[in-house]
């Protein structure tokens, strides 16, 4: 018998330096084991399974897994069974997280992202979408990047609600260095996840691999404000690919790409916060729960109805 488990096993694996993680996810999948996996990388076999255990690799992951749960971060391959069930579904799947807060099912989740450099027209409209969702106990998704990201997680913590932050660095970091204090109270309140390395930089390919967890994490993706070469068409694109709905308010519509979008299924292009309110309403009750348990949050008067 292997004295490691299977999350040591996946750590180790994505440790090597041949590893694709897509590759290592989908032979982990297969054989419904990363130890088998990692046993058949290292050329070993079940006779000799010291050989796998005493590997650098896998004393590598222990050290590093030992060194996390001393942070309070949990690390979670996809198959363990607090592994966020939702990211299972896409092509994406990250073969481990790393988590720091509260792990929930978040059923009940939207994404709220857009530009970095939002106008003050898009903050106020970003802080007032994600004080709505809070106040309908629904999860508020971004990726604690300055702008859009940072004025809807303040909001959500700012009316009680949850928050998940995911971040495109390791989980140790903290990026951009100004949000240090949202991100650890988005932690404490809410939760924290990464796909990366604990101590990983962020690099330019990292954010794009965050938006596809972050559109994978959420049942529908709300983009704020964006412009021609904003980041949030990553995401925009990501969850028409995953088949979760995407939600803008009309006046993206001056975008090339937010015209182009408003043509495919699965798009939701909306007139005022009333319209966006119910079209979420819709959205979480086709993917966890019953128009019923949130109608009486979506109220909202004439005034609230078009204050962005």
């Amino acid at each position: 018998m292997h004295s490691i488990d299977e999350r040591t096993a996946m750590l180790a694996l994505l440790l090597r330096q041949d590893a694709r993680w897509s590759v290592i996810a989908d032979e982990a999948m297969e054989s419904g084991s990363a130890i088998s996996v990692l046993q058949n990388r290292l050329g070993h076999d079940t006779l000799f399974p010291d050989l796998v255990d005493e590997a650098p690799e896998v004393i590598q992951a222990q050290k590093m897994i030992a060194s996390c749960r001393s942070e309070g971060t949990q690390v979670l391959s996809f198959l363990d069974p607090d592994y966020p069930s939702q990211l299972r579904d896409i092509h994406e799947m990250p073969p481990l997280v790393f988590a720091r807060g509260q792990l929930q099912p978040d059923t009940r989740a939207i994404a709220v992202v857009g530009s970095r450099k939002a106008s003050e027209h898009g903050l106020r409209m970003a802080y007032s979408i994600a004080s709505r969702l809070g106040s309908m106990k629904v999860t508020v998704v971004s990726g604690l990047a300055e702008g859009v990201d940072a004025a809807a997680h303040r909001a959500a913590l700012d009316c009680g609600g949850r928050t998940v932050a995911v971040i495109g660095t390791g989980i140790n970091r903290h990026y951009p260095r100004q949000h240090k204090e949202l991100q650890d109270e988005v932690a404490h309140r809410g939760l924290l996840l990464s796909q990366f390395l604990p101590d990983a930089p962020p690099t330019k390919a990292s954010f794009p691999m965050r938006n596809a967890v972050m559109s994978g994490y959420a049942a529908a993706t709300i983009v704020v404000e964006a412009g021609e070469h904003s980041g949030a068409r990553i995401q925009a694109r990501y969850a028409l690919q995953h088949g979760r709905p995407l939600i803008f308010p009309q006046e993206l519509l001056r975008n090339q790409w937010a015209r182009e979008f408003a043509e495919r299924p699965g798009v939701h292009v909306v007139e005022n916060m009333e319209q966006m309110m119910t079209t979420v309403e819709e959205r979480i009750h086709d993917a966890a729960t019953t128009a019923a348990d949130i109608t009486a949050h979506v109220s909202l008067t004439k005034e609230e109805a078009f204050a962005w």
